[in-house]
Formats: C-alpha cells, sequence, structure tokens
C-alpha cells in the first residue's frame, strides 16, 4: 500500500468524515484486489455505523444481543461477495475460506467443476474437492490426471464410504474407464508386437480371446493390485452404467492371470475375479440367475454365521439393483434381521417400501421393537 493511500484517508477523514474514508478505503483494496483486507473494511464499514469498536472488524463478541442478527447477516452477505469476487479471480482455495465459513460450497463446487480436464490444478483444489467432499467425482478426475492411478486408488480407498452413492458410483467409473484404458492398450501393444495384422481398436475381451500365450511366464501387463482395487470399486456401479461391461472384461482378464497374481477376497469374494464376473454379469443381465444362484450357493443355513450374513448381503443388493424386492426381503428377513444395519441396510424401511408392513409387523415383534411393530399395524389399516 502506497504513502499515497494513507494521506488520501487521513484528508478525505479530515474533509468529509468517518464513512467517506471508510467507503475510498473499500474502493482502493477493492481496485487493488486486496480481497481478505476488503473483508475486513467491509464489516468496519457496519461496525462504524453501529457505533462499534473497530480495531477487530470481524469479531461478533462486542455486538450487542440485539443488534446481532443484523451484524450477522452483513458478515455472511460479506463472506459471500468476497468469496465470489476471489472466484472471479481464480482464487479457489481462499475463496472457500469465505464460503466454508458460511456454509455455503455451491458456488466453490460449480468452479471446481468447471475447471478444464488435463490442466494444472493447485493442490489445495484437489484437497478441497475430492478430501474435503465439495466436488469428490471431479476432485478424483483431477487427482487422478495429476498422479497417477496408484495416488488416486489409494485416496478413493480412504474416502470412498464417506461418498454419497451416486458420487463414489461415478468415482468407480471414472477409475474403471482409466485402467480399463490402459489395459486395453497395452494388451494391443503386446498383441500387435507379435501379430502386426491384428486389427486395432479391438475391445479387451477379443484381444485376449483365444491368446493363452499373452498369460504365459506369469505374464501381465498392468499391475496386478490395481486391478484388484479396481474391479473391487467397480461393484458400486449400477445397473445400466456404461462401464459395467468394461469392468466384466478387466474381471475376465484376471481371471486368466497366474494363480500368485489373483489375490483372494473377502467373503463371498474369496475367489476373487470368478466371483466378480458373475457380480457383474447379473447386473448386466448375462447369465443372471445363474450367477446369482452362485453367490446363493455360498449362503450356509446359520442365519447368525458371519460368512452367511456377507453372502446373503450380495444376493439382496444385487437383487435390489435389479428390481426383485420381494426375493431381497424374504432373504434380507432371514438372514440379515439382527444384522442390516451393519451392512446399511433399512429392513424396516425395505419393508415399507414393498408393501410387506406384515412382514415388517412379524420382523418388530420378534425383535422386541415396538415401535416399528406400531408403524406397520397403523399402516396396514389405512384404506
Amino acid at each position: 500500500m502506497s504513502d499515497t493511500t494513507f494521506d488520501e484517508l487521513q484528508k478525505i477523514h479530515g474533509d468529509k468524515g468517518p464513512a467517506a474514508a471508510i467507503d475510498h478505503l473499500i474502493g482502493v483494496l477493492r481496485d487493488e484486489k486486496r480481497f481478505h483486507q476488503l473483508f475486513d473494511a467491509l464489516l468496519m464499514k457496519k461496525r462504524l455505523e453501529l457505533g462499534l469498536g473497530l480495531v477487530r472488524p470481524t469479531s461478533l463478541k462486542d455486538v450487542p444481543e440485539e443488534r446481532r442478527d443484523e451484524f450477522e447477516k452483513v458478515y455472511i452477505d460479506t463472506a459471500r461477495h468476497v468469496g465470489e469476487l476471489l472466484l472471479a479471480d481464480g482464487s479457489i482455495p481462499q475463496a472457500w475460506h469465505y464460503f466454508r465459513a458460511i456454509n455455503e460450497p455451491a458456488q466453490v463446487a460449480a468452479a471446481i467443476e468447471a475447471l478444464p480436464e488435463g490442466g494444472s490444478v493447485p493442490e489445495e483444489v484437489v484437497e478441497i474437492a475430492l478430501f474435503q467432499g465439495i466436488a469428490p467425482a471431479k476432485g478424483l478426475s483431477l487427482y487422478l490426471g495429476s498422479h497417477g492411478t496408484c495416488s488416486t486408488i489409494t485416496a478413493f480407498d480412504q474416502v470412498s464410504m464417506q461418498m454419497a452413492p451416486d458420487v463414489r458410483r461415478q468415482c468407480a467409473q471414472a477409475l474403471v474407464r482409466r485402467l480399463y484404458d490402459d489395459l486395453r492398450e497395452n494388451v494391443q501393444h503386446d498383441v500387435l508386437r507379435r501379430q502386426p495384422m491384428n486389427p486395432p481398436g479391438q475391445p479387451l475381451r477379443e484381444l485376449i480371446g483365444g491368446r493363452e500365450w499373452l498369460f504365459a511366464d506369469d505374464s501381465y501387463h498392468i499391475d496386478v493390485s490395481h486391478l484388484n482395487a479396481v474391479v473391487r470399486f467397480a461393484r458400486f456401479l449400477d445397473a445400466g452404467c456404461p462401464e459395467l461391461d468394461q469392468a466384466l472384461q478387466l474381471a475376465q482378464y484376471g481371471s486368466r492371470l497366474a494363480q500368485q497374481y489373483q489375490y483372494a477376497g473377502n467373503p463371498p469374494f474369496d475367489d476373487f475375479y470368478p466371483a466378480h464376473i458373475r457380480f457383474f454379469k447379473v447386473l448386466l443381465d448375462v447369465e443372471r440367475d445363474p450367477s446369482l444362484d452362485y453367490f446363493r450357493a455360498k449362503i450356509g443355513d446359520d442365519p447368525a454365521e458371519t460368512d452367511n450374513q456377507l453372502a446373503a448381503y450380495v444376493v439382496v443388493d444385487l437383487l435390489l439393483r435389479i428390481g426383485r424386492k420381494d426375493e431381497a426381503l424374504e432373504l434380507a428377513c432371514k438372514y440379515l434381521g439382527d444384522a442390516g444395519e451393519e451392512f446399511g441396510l433399512s429392513l424396516p424401511e425395505l419393508c415399507a417400501q414393498s408393501g410387506r408392513l406384515d412382514l415388517l409387523k412379524s420382523l418388530a415383534r420378534s425383535k422386541g421393537d415396538v415401535v416399528n411393530f406400531a408403524a406397520a399395524l397403523l399402516g396396514s389399516s389405512r384404506p
């Protein structure tokens, strides 16, 4: 800040008074893009109007109770205004400081979504988008571009369960696309190296079909831990996702790898790639019933056994995704009656959505849940 500004402020204050001086300061700070100081100056103006102390303009401590709502509204409006100025100036992290303070993330999310793919993005922006959850799908895409597949897989593993299902699905789609494209390109390069006349652009399924030599001598074409993770993430995809067939092809590729590279998963995915092939086929409506039977066969007789509950949950989840609610409900009530919440499944809600209040009443009574029993009882008496 130049000496001229100080001199001008002093002169204006002497000639026109405090209000004119603060207005001049606000204009100078706005013109010079000193946005943090502008925030203070705008609040100082309000405090001047209220006859409050001016040294700590953002403080609420000395604001009288009867004027607090008025001052807080000005505070929020000023924070929003300065945040918008910072966004217009391209300073997303600094803008977020103001929008976070007033719990208004939408404009920051929109600014992040508008960033071009492949450009250089400050690390702080990726942190805000992905790890603070402001625009997680876009944040993952940016992180993928700046940090590569390995770090992005690790990052997604850390935050995926904190995301809303729709956002989690979008992130999984991005990772499936990226790994599929990388793997397909690597396999195509290997095929063309040995068979130069092979037509380019074939999908992975056709590239590996009938070419056992691609996997000879324990060969692989992508980091096998990345493949394992992305196939696992692909379970977040819904029926109808265009990436589902890519996920199936990734699992089919994985099932051809040497056994040492086929890491076991948690039940019922202990036979990792074959189980995922069945899972994706259910969602794709390819050999759907035999694939469902694959998982049903893993459900034992004891509903209290953890492995049986895990297998039952997978079948219930698949049935719900493909719209077979009645089957899902019967199985869930038998095996997940006491563990539904652990799997993020609300059996009372599922009963109500399916119109099976009789089942809800029976379930609630068996669990001593008088509130849901009453809900089912009263709900069933409605016309």
